[in-house]
């Protein structure tokens, strides 16, 4: 769900354009940002956190997304088990490069919303090996790119783009994505941590191609560091089906889907 002003014929002029010239890290990392992936889109969300003795604990969310012309909007709302049934979350992602994105979490034992600082970006979400930053929608320009090399990974020919963080405090001091040329996902991402060793890996399993738009539908995040993982399944997915822009505030949080 990227900017839907960015449509696919002018994506693919870029791609033909810059296909002819040499491409930067600056406009891969561009052409990931800019994917259009429809006006809205929601889909049952399964995540499952695996630590290192290989015990395993699911989790059923209810997610939706639209994009609002110069924002993106996001809410999950968690299903179960009992112990974060009624838990949602949200988050807002500005176009704009000045505008850090807005998120907050909605916990039903305090019922209360309560907005995540800045400083709490770096916190993992809900147990799992994502930070919030993680679900959020980084800018482009926050980082500083350069394209290492071309790669093939399961059959698909890559780009290999490194970014740094133009904030010295950020809480990784570098990711590596491997991004897919013809498709502008990435494949494979790594963060290293604030010593520059490696801390984890996301890797996107599975790509499927609907209402032609492609939506990664299975991915895991696996913490090198504490040998954990977090597995991310998302199914019966609809696209462009006119969700209401009234899904997106802290009263349907309290409220539930």
């Amino acid at each position: 769900m990227k900017r839907f002003i960015v449509t696919i014929m002018a994506v693919l002029i870029i791609t033909a354009t810059l296909a002819a010239q040499e491409i930067t890290g600056l406009q891969i990392i561009e052409n990931v940002y800019n994917r259009p992936t429809g006006q809205d889109q929601e889909g049952d969300l399964t995540m499952s956190l695996i630590n290192s003795r290989g015990d395993e604990r699911v989790r059923e969310i209810k997610q939706f997304l639209k994009d609002f012309g110069d924002m993106e909007k996001k809410i999950m709302f968690f299903k179960s088990p009992a112990d974060v049934r009624n838990t949602s979350f949200m988050n807002w992602s500005y176009d704009s490069e000045e505008k850090d994105d807005d998120q907050w979490i909605y916990l039903p034992a305090l019922k209360k919303v309560k907005r995540i600082s800045s400083d709490s970006k770096s916190d993992y979400f809900m147990g799992s090996d994502f930070t919030y930053d993680d679900l959020g929608d980084r800018h482009p320009s926050s980082d500083t790119h350069k394209l290492l090399r071309e790669e093939t990974i399961d059959g698909e020919n890559c780009y290999v783009v490194e970014s740094i963080p133009k904030e010295e405090e950020y809480m990784y001091s570098k990711t590596i994505t491997w991004i897919i040329k013809d498709k502008w996902i990435g494949k494979k991402k790594e963060f290293y941590d604030e010593d520059e060793d490696l801390l984890k890996t996301l890797t996107v399993k599975e790509v499927e191609k609907i209402k032609d738009y492609f939506v990664i539908t299975y991915s895991e995040m696996h913490n090198t560091q504490k040998d954990h993982k977090t597995k991310m399944v998302l199914k019966n997915v609809s696209i462009d089906s006119g969700i209401s822009d009234n899904k997106f505030t802290e009263r349907m949080m309290k409220r539930g889907m």
